[in-house]
């Protein structure tokens, strides 16, 4: 199916007030689509469905699933003008410098609660957030869609719709878990800094203790899970126009049962703190707005793919001898809005140390919301 057609049919379902998802994978050229055939909302039980899931930031809530056995599934390729689209270039800080003062002053005494708890407490890091408000003009959300995907090359893109729930977009540059059979591939990410045409950068004790931290604790809380696993040493990546620190971490799950290990992970320390509990506990008291799915997870959850033994399609002897397994996708979602009476519902966070600096952590947040504020017209 072409592009323009996918987008189409996206497009109709959302004006028809069914649910859908369209998404495309990091570095990836292929746009997938669920569509659901009724606007009924379903629940993950056990972690054992098939399907497209979409869990909030409070794990003790509900996750929900478009479940593959209820839905028609789409795909094409992207056009070529969209796989060789490139990042947005403007400068996030003089793109969106005029932020509103009491946003700017409400943020900072957040960050400063944090950094007293932290100096006063066992907590190492909290993860602090806000919601800025944009007035939208755009009346049709599959634009923003395509915006996102000819900006964001690198990022798991994606637009989900239920009529019940609501419409969320995003460019997340953060991968939760990914699965295939029993072998797994997460990572460790933090550290951000604004990308100044070069990938050669320092970085400053407070991100590089946090990038430690971070990477420590999923190895720590994957250990009970697992039978084998091992952490690259950090790099330097670049998500639209800022820089993370990365560790790739991998291994071999001791069982399939997949609930216990997306848990373990989630909320992942990236998103909510060290320790979880406490971190968590602050977020709830003190953020005062409720982060609904920013800082959740989403993505594919136990689809089947068939695996061959070579990939060369002359060889239809090996090729029939091809396994049929499970795999799993799951990003955390970040970089990412709610489209919502007109408005869009930017959210972005950062996490917070010892050795913050309230005024570098609200840049942060600035440099992080010009992702989502890049494709709002």
């Amino acid at each position: 199916m072409h592009q323009k057609d996918v987008l189409g049919r996206i497009e109709n379902q959302f004006i028809s007030g069914l649910p859908f998802v369209a998404y495309r994978k990091p570095n990836a050229s292929t746009i997938h689509a669920m569509l659901q055939k009724n606007d009924d909302v379903h629940i993950v039980v056990d972690f054992t469905e098939s399907g497209f899931v979409f869990s909030p930031f409070d794990s003790e809530l509900e996750t929900i699933i478009f479940p593959e056995k209820l839905c028609e599934t789409i795909q094409s390729e992207l056009d070529e003008k969209t796989e060789k689209s490139t990042n947005l270039s403007p400068n996030p800080v003089t793109q969106i410098s005029q932020d509103n003062d009491d946003l700017r002053y409400q943020h900072i005494e957040l960050i400063q609660k944090g950094i007293d708890t932290i100096s006063n407490s066992d907590l190492k890091k909290i993860v602090v957030s806000r919601i800025e408000t944009v007035p939208i003009s755009e009346d049709n959300p599959i634009r923003l869609f395509k915006s996102l995907l000819e900006a964001y090359p690198t990022a798991f893109v994606y637009i989900w719709y239920h009529p019940k729930v609501g419409l969320w977009l995003g460019a997340s540059p953060e991968t939760l878990l990914h699965i295939e059979g029993l072998r797994f591939k997460t990572m460790a990410l933090a550290g951000t800094q604004l990308y100044q045409n070069s990938m050669e950068v320092e970085w400053d004790s407070k991100n590089i203790e946090e990038q430690h931290l971070v990477t420590q604790y999923i190895e720590h809380k994957l250990m009970p899970h697992v039978s084998q696993i091992s952490a690259v040493p950090a790099q330097t990546i670049k998500a639209g126009q800022l820089l993370h620190l990365q560790s790739k971490i991998s291994g071999i799950l001791k069982s399939e049962h997949l609930k216990e290990v997306i848990f373990s992970l989630h909320p992942t320390p990236a998103v909510c703190g060290l320790p979880e509990h406490e971190a968590k506990q602050f977020i709830l008291s003190n953020e005062n707005y409720d982060r609904e799915f920013y800082t959740g997870f989403l993505g594919e959850l136990n689809l089947t793919s068939l695996k061959t033994r070579n990939s060369n399609r002359r060889n239809v002897e090996n090729n029939a001898y091809g396994t049929v397994k499970k795999s799993s996708h799951l990003f955390v979602n970040l970089r990412c809005m709610q489209i919502k009476n007109q408005k869009a519902l930017v959210y972005v966070g950062g996490g917070i140390t010892k050795d913050s600096k309230p005024q570098n952590e609200w840049e942060e947040t600035v440099n992080k919301s010009y992702t989502m504020k890049s494709v709002i017209s």
